[in-house]
């Protein structure tokens, strides 16, 4: 857990002994500061005359619900992270709870180290929030990045290298798979351009038919070919003055890139049926999917102009690549979707956001947002639970294959044995991190992304072969 947290002061309310002087020694040993009520309204008392940082507290206490300390709590400080534990676990308890402001919902019996890192992982969130907020407002007073959401590592590289580039003329590629938001990317950049005031053109150069392809760059003149009958501008013509964006460029043919060279390094070009040159004063960002240095040595794509496309490459990391962008996105999208939806889905629950960052996601954030936007619709709380999110499809690709045998959710309508169901999957993962790791029951648990205390103890549950000293 991170030092600046170790400072934390923690209200740990519960009405049975033996769990608060457990809670009281677990947090006093990870470093915080620990203090405990036996009751709702002691705690409620203590929560008036002092400040904490965490509140862990019990949903059903002796005297008062754990729903009304947590009340009492946000009401003093909205800032108080706040974790409900309950032995008596229901999605009911968790929505209310989650829907007045606590952080999560446990249940018990809990695993001790998940528990601290559930603690740790909030308080980090809460100083991050406040880092944030700061940074966000020092953010909109120099820059403003449209719709691109993360503040990953890979993502701040791309925040200065806009800053960098924006104010030049030099052409760019756009460099990344799929749904990785090349276009924002793009448009970020002329944004924050001298040229923001003019044209962006987007051209799909993968949608548009070969035959049309230099008719819709350059424009033609009239009678220049059949169905011809005036004078057309092309988008080259169009974005003068201002950015003209060629998407998925690596589609286009040999022919055409032949034609399109002489536009990019000259910023020339005749239109169809034309005898003039046209000069424009444009800025072009091109973007691929595709490894173009791989397509030059397959002569799939022209050397000379691949390296005046490729003046400075962005490279645009996949999802799976930024999955600590992953909660900020979908809260992003969340926002979006109700508010166009006109549903009141106001949050999504950290185990919900831990189920999707065991996912890929191979169609990265296009993939996501139409993830979240199709859970909000069928949504009929104010909070996306794991069992809220849509996914069946990705549930399938996940558990295929375990121990030869496929699970299709279709098969609930005729009974299944849903623990029978889990235990083989979860044996099938902890064999492969194993493989994986080769044999390295650290690593292992690492592949998992669970404490090796934990892995000892799904090793016994699951009747694995004695789980071996570290």
């Amino acid at each position: 857990m991170p030092d600046f947290n170790k400072s934390s002061h923690i209200l740990v309310v519960d009405d049975e002994l033996s769990m608060r002087e457990f809670l009281d020694v677990m947090l006093t040993k990870a470093g915080y500061t620990v203090s405990c009520a036996e009751s709702g309204k002691t705690a409620q008392s203590m929560i008036r005359k002092n400040r904490y940082d965490l509140l862990l507290c019990d949903i059903r206490l002796g005297d008062i619900s754990g729903i009304e300390v947590l009340c009492e709590a946000k009401q003093k400080d909205p800032s108080t992270v706040i974790i409900m534990i309950s032995a008596y676990s229901t999605t009911e308890a968790a929505v209310e709870a989650m829907n007045k402001g606590a952080y999560d919902y446990v249940p018990k019996p809990f695993d001790n180290e998940e528990l601290k890192q559930t603690i740790a992982n909030a308080l980090d969130l809460k100083t991050i929030e406040h880092e944030k907020e700061i940074l966000d407002d020092e953010l909109k007073k120099n820059l403003h990045f449209g719709k691109i959401v993360g503040n990953s590592p890979g993502m701040i590289r791309i925040y200065e290298m806009i800053r960098q580039v924006a104010k030049t003329r030099t052409n760019i590629l756009v460099a990344g798979e799929s749904g990785t938001g090349k276009e924002f990317i793009a448009r970020a950049i002329h944004e924050q351009s001298d040229r923001r005031g003019n044209p962006f053109v987007v051209v799909n150069c993968g949608g548009i038919p070969e035959s049309l392809m230099e008719s819709e760059l350059f424009g033609h003149k009239k009678g220049s070919f059949t169905g011809a009958t005036q004078d057309k501008k092309g988008l080259f013509e169009i974005a003068h003055k201002g950015t003209i964006f060629l998407d998925e460029i690596g589609e286009l043919s040999l022919p055409l890139q032949v034609k399109i060279l002489r536009a990019v390094q000259e910023r020339v070009f005749k239109c169809v049926g034309g005898t003039t040159d046209i000069s424009v004063d444009i800025r072009i960002i091109s973007a691929t999917n595709k490894n173009l240095e791989e397509e030059v040595i397959e002569k799939r794509f022209r050397e000379d102009l691949f390296y005046r496309l490729n003046v400075i490459q962005i490279k645009v990391p996949p999802l799976r690549e930024r999955k600590s962008d992953l909660k900020a996105l979908t809260q992003y999208f969340l926002e979006k979707y109700a508010k166009e939806t006109g549903k009141e889905v106001t949050k999504i629950s950290s185990y919900a956001v831990d189920f999707l960052k065991r996912y890929d996601f191979p169609g990265n954030i296009r993939e996501l947002e139409n993830l979240i936007e199709r859970s909000i619709a069928l949504s009929t709380t104010k909070i996306i639970l794991p069992e809220s999110l849509s996914i069946s499809i990705h549930k399938r690709r996940w558990i295929e294959g375990v121990k030869g045998r496929r699970f299709d959710l279709d098969d609930v309508a005729h009974g299944v044995n849903l623990d029978e169901i889990m235990e083989m999957i979860e044996v099938s993962y902890v064999k492969k991190a194993l493989e994986c790791g080769n044999g390295n029951k650290n690593r292992a648990a690492e592949l998992l992304g669970i404490t090796f205390r934990s892995m000892r103890y799904r090793f016994e549950k699951l009747g694995i072969e004695k789980m071996p000293a570290r």
